[in-house]
């Protein structure tokens, strides 16, 4: 796979996207002969994706930008199952109209990534698997799958090995994803579906019933399971996940999330998450000593710029630069707003941390910091567990400036 001729494929292997694929010179000979369509598919159990879906995201991005068609399959029918791959037990169950409004969420975050206007689609998968006949689908979709060939599935043996229940409502949720891309391919003559390296034995699945049922010719690409050099899960944080929905999650916290990446992945991460030139890119991940720090700011800028836009990145940097470099207050820090009656009554240092700015996880992880020294107040570091903030405690800017390290502040704000 070292010598691919269409751009798509170049691309993606140069930035180092690409895992697996199931015919690599087949695939690079459809991708440089015209449009091919591609499709990753995403469940909608939360309102938000998070910087753990990226990757995918930028795959579709990817394949736009190289002039090619990108589905986002949204799985509006799936997601009513819940799929057990990597799960230890059954997810929680979504009525229709929480499905359907996490969708119309999830759509305005892929509007900052793909031109629905140039061709990009959204996609549902309820619009047909909600419509399928019991009988006929297992008439004309059981026989392809055997029970024996299902059990030997990663995502089956896990809860197995585990004697974790599987439910036959989960073990069914393969067989739809299978059938997804035979859907696809009916609709959008979609020939390629891409996915993370846990997915690749449900997009094989999918590629045979193709082949079995209609003999399409299908391909299957996956990326590398991606973690930091620390081991940690892409997209999660000690504070909880990365959303990129900025309700969820401010522009500065995201910009804070890559701003603190490990130094051994800066360039990684410059390849999959910017569009920087693989030159430039090379040039910064050169950089020694302190002055890594200078490509993990440009890491941050531009991957906040692609999905909050150039203004909020820059405001994000600014922000950043003013509280770490100038010592001062900055007002775009995020600010929680509190009752003023609660700062009046007394608010105790650890539910302030934990419960209302959400700098760490518990009361718990809040007097380990203290221990530590990890926590202050208006730039002070706290010693005693019992201090309790009360308006004495403001600065003249009406706040309450909260600090877990050097790197993580929030605003409190009585109202």
């Amino acid at each position: 796979m070292s010598s691919f001729r269409s751009d798509l494929l170049r691309t993606l292997q140069e930035r180092g996207y690409i895992h697996q694929c199931s015919d690599p010179e087949g695939l690079d000979a459809k991708a440089l002969a015209g449009p091919i369509t591609a499709y990753i598919g995403f469940d909608a159990t939360a309102s938000s994706l998070h910087a753990g879906h990226l990757l995918s995201i930028m795959m579709l991005r990817t394949l736009q930008r190289t002039g090619h068609r990108p589905i986002a399959l949204m799985g509006g029918g799936t997601t009513k199952i819940g799929d057990p791959s990597g799960k230890d037990e059954a997810r929680r169950m979504l009525t229709d109209q929480q499905i359907d409004d996490n969708i119309a969420s999830i759509r305005r975050v892929f509007g900052r990534f793909l031109d629905f206007g140039a061709g990009a689609v959204m996609e549902n998968n309820a619009s047909w698997l909600d419509e399928l006949k019991y009988i006929p689908l297992l008439r004309e979709v059981g026989p392809h799958f055997t029970i024996n060939r299902m059990l030997t599935f990663d995502s089956v043996k896990l809860r197995l090995d585990r004697e974790q229940p599987l439910t036959f409502l989960e073990f069914n949720y393969m067989i739809l994803q299978a059938y997804d891309f035979v859907e696809l391919h009916k609709r959008h003559n979609c020939i390629l579906q891409m996915g993370g390296s846990d997915q690749w034995g449900n997009i094989v699945n999918g590629m045979e019933l193709g082949r079995r049922m209609h003999g399409a010719d299908l391909h299957a690409l996956t990326t590398p399971l991606l973690t930091t050099s620390s081991g940690a899960k892409m997209g999660k944080t000690a504070g909880g996940a990365v959303w990129l929905d900025a309700d969820l999650l401010a522009p500065y916290e995201y910009w804070q999330y890559w701003r603190n990446s490990d130094d051994g992945d800066v360039e990684r991460f410059l390849k999959l998450f910017t569009e920087l030139p693989l030159d430039e890119i090379a040039r910064l991940a050169a950089l020694e000593g302190q002055e890594i720090n200078e490509a993990k700011k440009v890491l941050a800028t531009e991957a906040t710029a692609m999905l909050h836009g150039r203004d909020a990145a820059e405001a994000a940097e600014a922000t950043a630069r003013t509280t770490f470099e100038d010592g001062a207050l900055a007002e775009n820090l995020p600010t929680i707003e509190i009752a003023a009656g609660e700062l009046e009554a007394g608010l105790g240092v650890l539910n302030a941390f934990s419960e209302k700015a959400k700098l760490v996880a518990s009361n718990g992880e809040a007097r380990r910091q203290i221990k530590g020294g990890g926590l202050k107040v208006n730039d002070a570091t706290v010693t005693d567990e019992k201090l309790v903030l009360t308006p004495r405690d403001l600065t003249p800017e009406g706040v309450v400036k909260l600090s877990l390290g050097k790197k993580k502040h929030v605003l409190l704000r009585p109202v």
